[in-house]
């Protein structure tokens, strides 16, 4: 647990105490990418993550692979980080459909231009990224495996920085904390920062298939009964052989059971759901399994702290727009420090925050509620709903204008973009 002490005591009690711009705890994909983000326009960053990195790049750590808007690529690659990403599958195509419905939403990047809507990226293949990308950041110190045992953020218009013990008795000094430790975030309970959250009895299944026919780049999202099943292109592997990912969502008691089956049930289980179009199919490498929520805290910031990620805000992955939503966090708040850092003012003071949480909480919230409201509209096979929403998609299929906004909005250009965002550099 997270404790508190004055920052006096923190001053006088230690010999070994450093200062830095901002000190960030959680190391994961959110909070290393705000650290090569802010270091790389001259912030100095001190990064607290519990989890050992050679660890947290191997390929049992975290089967996942995420959904990387075009808009999030052009803010990876304006801070150096896109270059390291060695792996990346461009999304050509969406298609969005009810079940066997025949009615569907088909997206095509070619109706917008010559740019996909994104790319697919394994975790691991990011995480490697970053570790590649801090080692050329000299602004930039990581601190893992390591925990946090205390926080004290001073008081309100002392003028006083934060500081940030470490479990080895080390204290760091910043003018701001950033929260990025996820969903069960010790700095946000800390901060006494409340959140609205709920279970969606869901689990969702996570493993890599191997397929005969090429994927041509299609990303397929369809609207089972139990829960959305995704089919998401990744790059073949070394030898050649066609693969995607499965993020396949079932009832919790039903994902268990699943989960339990051997090899071959398992098998004929994601065979009677995954068809017939990519040719013949086999699950490789092992299988995941996360329970799916809701989660959004009642605000971003408080006295020198700021959530980003999964720390303030969490959302069913069935529009993939997870990551995207924390890395749209790092755009806004990125421009809001660098700008202050430019004027010389305290980057965490309370005006520059709430730049930061105004950019953000239209944004979080609209989303927020888009894919709840998608999860309980789709998860059901109630036959008035299912014609309602399969005529639905048959018409933002056939209105052209209303699918590019939709496109758009995939690609993440939809709305007032962070500099970062539009691919441009700050300062």
């Amino acid at each position: 647990m997270i404790e508190q002490a004055t920052i006096s005591q923190a001053a006088t009690d230690s010999r070994d105490t450093e200062s830095c711009d901002v000190v960030i705890i959680g190391g994961g994909l959110a909070g290393l990418t705000e650290a090569i983000a802010l270091a790389s326009h001259g912030i100095s960053v001190a990064v607290i993550d519990r989890e050992d990195p050679v660890r947290a790049t191997q390929a049992a750590f975290d089967g996942r692979v995420s959904a990387i808007a075009l808009a999030s690529q052009r803010m990876l690659e304006a801070i150096g980080l896109w270059r390291h990403v060695r792996e990346a599958q461009p999304m050509w195509d969406i298609r969005v459909s009810d079940g066997d419905s025949l009615l569907f939403v088909h997206y095509d990047h070619r109706d917008l231009g010559d740019a996909p809507f994104g790319y697919m990226v394994e975790n691991r293949v990011m995480r490697l990224a970053q570790q590649a990308a801090l080692e050329e950041l000299p602004a930039l110190r990581l601190f893992a495996p390591m925990s946090v045992s205390r926080i004290e953020r001073g008081t309100p218009g002392s003028g006083a920085p934060a500081m940030v013990e470490l479990e080895d008795g080390r204290r760091l000094h910043a003018r701001l904390v950033i929260g990025a430790d996820g969903r069960q975030s010790m700095v946000r309970e800390q901060a006494g920062i409340k959140t609205v959250t709920w279970a969606y009895d869901q689990t969702g299944i996570v493993c890599t298939v191997a397929h005969e026919l090429p994927h041509e780049g299609a990303a397929q999202e369809r609207f089972l009964p139990a829960g959305p099943f995704a089919i998401l292109p990744m790059t073949d592997d070394e030898n050649g052989i066609h693969r995607s990912s499965l993020v396949w969502t079932e009832p919790t008691g039903r994902a268990k059971a699943i989960m339990a089956l051997t090899d071959a049930d398992f098998q004929a289980e994601m065979r009677r759901r995954f068809g017939d179009g990519y040719g013949e199919a086999h699950v490789v490498g092992p299988r995941w399994s996360y329970p799916l929520s809701f989660l959004h805290a009642e605000r971003y910031t408080d006295h020198r702290l700021a959530l980003i990620g999964d720390a303030a805000h969490g959302i069913h992955p069935i529009a993939g727009q997870g990551l995207n939503l924390g890395l749209r966090d790092i755009a806004a708040l990125t421009e809001a420090l660098v700008d202050a850092k430019r004027l010389g003012l305290d980057l965490g003071q309370a005006d520059v925050l709430e730049r930061y949480a105004r950019w953000r909480r239209t944004d979080t919230l609209v989303l927020s509620a888009v894919t709840d409201g998608l999860t309980r509209l789709f998860s059901n096979d109630i036959v008035p709903v299912r014609i309602v929403r399969d005529l639905g998609l048959g018409i933002v299929d056939r209105i052209l204008p209303l699918k590019k906004f939709f496109m758009r909005h995939a690609m993440g250009d939809v709305g007032t973009l962070p500099r970062l965002l539009k691919g441009e550099r700050l300062g």
